[in-house]
């Protein structure tokens, strides 16, 4: 399975944030969206999730069937500020979700199941989510999007204002989670992305360009990132 891009644009007013991108996600990598802030990072997802209109272009999923349009169904996204209901317990939320989706979750375990897989303690699993901090709200964001089992994951910065310790919690569990499915991991944080993604993809300029990954540590490899980058903040 291959999420492929082909010449999508976007602007605002007489800005171009997007331009003309083409490009292919493979399935079974995590891919580090890599962008200075403003660079368009979450234009690009609200794009895919057709959270907004793009003014060009198309983007699809190629399968062994053929080609064919991405739905809601396809799409899981994670965004940096989580967006729960704050009026409702972990525990509530939970099953308020598994309910709603009951016909389409595949293998649907329960809700404490769920809960040591996000290693949620059992005294936080009835809290109002108002009273969760802001890592905890992130893994309940992350949870239901990991029960609906899409087939692209868009993540929007996740990590950036967690602990060390649910930052690391929250990668291994994206790289357990890699396989059948295409994880785009956007962030501004460049050692971030060298830590946990497959390959790196720029966001310079509006466009996409891949950047090989053979020499992980190399001098070179992050030289012509914070190249690409600065030549953007001066453009």
């Amino acid at each position: 399975m291959n999420f492929v891009i082909e010449h999508l644009s976007k602007h605002f007013e007489k800005k171009e944030v997007l331009r003309d991108i083409t490009f292919t996600f493979r399935e079974g990598r995590i891919y580090g969206l890599l962008g200075r802030n403003g660079a368009g990072k979450t234009t690009l997802f609200n794009c895919i999730n057709r959270d907004i209109r793009a003014d060009g272009g198309a983007f699809f999923l190629e399968t062994e069937e053929g080609r064919r349009e991405i739905g809601p169904g396809d799409i899981g996204y994670v965004l940096s500020t989580p967006t729960v209901p704050e009026f409702l317990t972990g525990r509530e939320f939970l099953k308020f979700f598994l309910d709603i989706n009951e016909k389409s979750i595949p293998n649907p375990k329960s809700p404490e199941e769920y809960f040591d897989y996000m290693s949620i303690a059992p005294e936080d699993r009835d809290r109002l989510l108002k009273d969760y901090s802001h890592g905890m709200k992130n893994k309940m964001q992350m949870l239901v999007n990991i029960i609906a089992q899409p087939n692209l994951l868009l993540l929007d910065e996740p990590l950036t204002s967690l602990d060390v310790v649910v930052a690391e919690e929250m990668k291994q569990l994206l790289r357990s989670l890699k396989e059948n499915r295409i994880i785009v991991f956007s962030t501004h944080i460049m050692d971030l992305a060298l830590d946990l993604c497959d390959e790196i993809v720029l966001l310079n300029h509006g466009e996409l360009e891949a950047v090989e990954k053979q020499h992980l540590n190399a001098g070179e490899f992050r030289e012509k990132i914070i190249a690409a980058l600065r030549e953007e903040e001066h453009d």
